[in-house]
């Protein structure tokens, strides 16, 4: 079959609505494709980077990746049905592994209680009350079990029955080892072209969903790594509010608001099992960055790990980095906003990237300092009202970058993890591109690694997470945009080593002495130098006299030394006289 043919089989596949027998024929198609373009290399010397564009073109085509929703639900009669309650043997009459107690398909429960003023519509926005616009029934999974068909291990376990612990340590990818750091590198970029077996992305707003047929799906696959930037475009996405209106900008189900964290922490979550899926490696582990090292340099873009600066163009990745080959996807907003579309996981661009090279805005030119961190831990509420991004003296509001390192709201500040982002000054300073950076991963770990110790320190228990009142999406019982099955904030508000499964190796800075805990500590030692000295001269006085005394009385010490002595010879009820 030639190369063309090959293609043009692949795209008219791509346009039914039979999307599982579409990703089945990609897997084959991946690996003739393979063989085709090798024995093609063989034979006219291809260039890799010949190889790389037709690899790219077929992977556009085909648009694979993890998706929202379960390949199987998102047929026209489960659409309508509005029930996503799969199989995990694929067996007739076993919804959720009932047959064997893995669970039950129930209805879902969706935030009713009141969202924050931000958000001034209702009726407007598929991702109001999550996910109930397009399904109202999903698996309830039993004690270890999990997934959307209640076939996997909860977070942390493995084995068949679901009870057999493993350990997941996030490192900091600094300290790896070269292998490590190129395995790393090697798994990113395998996510990045390999399409997710279960689920698929919707490229339509609800009343569009069908299809002009009312009867074909408008779904797609999507590559593992970017499923991951597409949920986070969606989260982030405006309010279409209808052909010819400006749509609305106000809104955002994953920023700016208690879920923040959160949202984040399940993102990375969800990337970091397909990717241990992907490589059958349960124990694989994301790393982070600690982008709080202060400075202009960024660490971590070099050739070996992210990606090196260009030396013929400073806003783009070296040629010697395979990111360099990579290419973003949602980046036709305006498209989306004023037609009302949905990214569809077309690549378009490749990462821009310029670390420090923001000259117009010298505060984003410099990393956070270490102590910016510590402050932050030592900030002991969660959130405050308005629960948004004017919100002081909160953890969240301080973390993400909104708050001064010490709590204060200040409208020009620019901290942590949002100063990090602006200081990468391309792709990955851009919220709905973001994540087409491979460094968002690490930066978001990082952060994610201090929400944790923060809890670890605190344990400050649900109660403090805001039931009502935050902004749309970011309720403590809100449903996650656009996570299957749902799940919510609540649900990730928890410490990671005792319910998430994974634990981060992480040497936190000490904290610096104040100028008054300095002048504290420096009289206490001269107290305690006195103190010594004293009892010294005290002791060496007592001894001196004690020699004169013995020098005066020499018969009485002469007898008591030998009294000793006799003491140690004879029996004591012996007389010695």
């Amino acid at each position: 079959m030639s190369t063309l043919k090959c293609i043009n089989v692949c795209y008219s596949c791509m346009r039914t609505s039979k999307i599982w027998s579409c990703g089945q024929s990609y897997l084959s198609l991946e690996a003739g494709m393979e063989r085709l373009l090798g024995g093609a290399a063989e034979r006219t010397n291809m260039s890799s980077q010949s190889m790389w564009a037709v690899s790219l073109l077929v992977a556009s085509i085909l648009a694979t990746s993890v998706a929202q929703f379960p390949r199987e639900c998102v047929t026209a009669e489960g659409l309508r049905s509005g029930q996503c309650c799969p199989s995990p043997t694929g067996a007739a009459g076993d919804e959720c592994g009932s047959s064997t107690g893995r669970g039950q398909c129930v209805s879902i429960a969706a935030d009713s209680r009141r969202h924050g003023p931000q958000y001034p519509y209702a009726g407007r926005d598929d991702r109001e009350r999550w996910p109930l616009r397009f399904f109202n029934r999903t698996c309830q999974c039993n004690g270890n079990f999990s997934g959307y068909n209640c076939g996997r291990c909860r977070k942390g376990l493995s084995g068949p029955n679901c009870d057999q612990r493993i350990s997941v340590v996030r490192r900091n990818v600094m300290q790896l080892s070269a292998a490590e750091k190129q395995a790393f590198v090697n798994a990113l970029d395998q996510a990045k072209r390999t399409v997710h077996p279960d689920l698929v992305i919707c490229t339509r707003r609800y009343q569009e969903i069908l299809g002009p047929d009312g009867n074909t799906p408008q779904f797609e696959n999507v590559t593992i790594y970017n499923y991951f930037v597409w949920s986070h475009y969606y989260s982030v996405s405006k309010t279409f509010l209808g052909p010819g209106q400006t749509s609305f900008g106000g809104v955002d189900f994953s920023h700016e608001g208690p879920g923040f964290v959160t949202w984040h922490r399940f993102h990375l979550l969800q990337l970091e099992t397909d990717m241990q899926d992907m490589l059958g490696d349960p124990t694989f582990a994301l790393p982070y960055w600690n982008f709080a090292i202060g400075g202009s340099e960024c660490d971590i873009c070099t050739d070996d790990l992210l990606g090196a600066r260009s030396s013929f163009d400073m806003n783009s990745i070296s040629s010697n980095s395979l990111f360099s080959q990579w290419r973003v996807i949602c980046e036709s907003v305006e498209d989306y906003d004023t037609f009302g579309t949905i990214c569809n996981s077309s690549e378009t661009s490749p990462i821009r990237r310029n670390p420090a090279g923001n000259t117009a805005r010298p505060m984003v030119q410099r990393l956070p300092e270490p102590q910016d961190v510590l402050d932050c831990l030592e900030l002991n509420t969660f959130d405050t009202p308005p629960f948004y991004s004017t919100s002081s003296e909160s953890f969240r509001n301080t973390i993400e970058g909104y708050s001064a390192p010490k709590g204060a709201y200040d409208p020009v500040i620019r901290s942590l993890h949002n100063l990090a982002h602006l200081f990468l000054n391309g792709t990955g300073g851009q919220t709905h591109l973001s994540p087409n950076d491979p460094i968002f991963v690490l930066l978001h770990t990082f952060t994610d690694a201090v929400f944790d110790e923060w809890l670890r320190r605190h344990q400050p228990g649900e109660v403090v997470y805001p039931e009502e009142n935050a902004p749309i999406g970011h309720n403590s019982r809100f449903n996650m945009v656009p996570f299957w099955p749902p799940i919510t904030n609540a649900e990730m508000f928890v410490a990671a080593p005792d319910n998430l499964g994974y634990t981060y190796e992480v040497q936190w800075p000490a904290r610096a002495y104040t100028l008054s805990e300095i002048i504290t500590i420096a009289i206490v030692a001269s107290v305690l130098v006195v103190a010594v000295v004293g009892g010294v001269i005290s002791c060496a006085l007592r001894a001196q006299s004690y020699r004169s005394a013995e020098a005066l009385e020499p018969l009485l010490g002469e007898t008591f030394r030998r009294y000793s002595e006799d003491d140690r010879r004879f029996d004591r009820s012996q007389s010695v006289v």
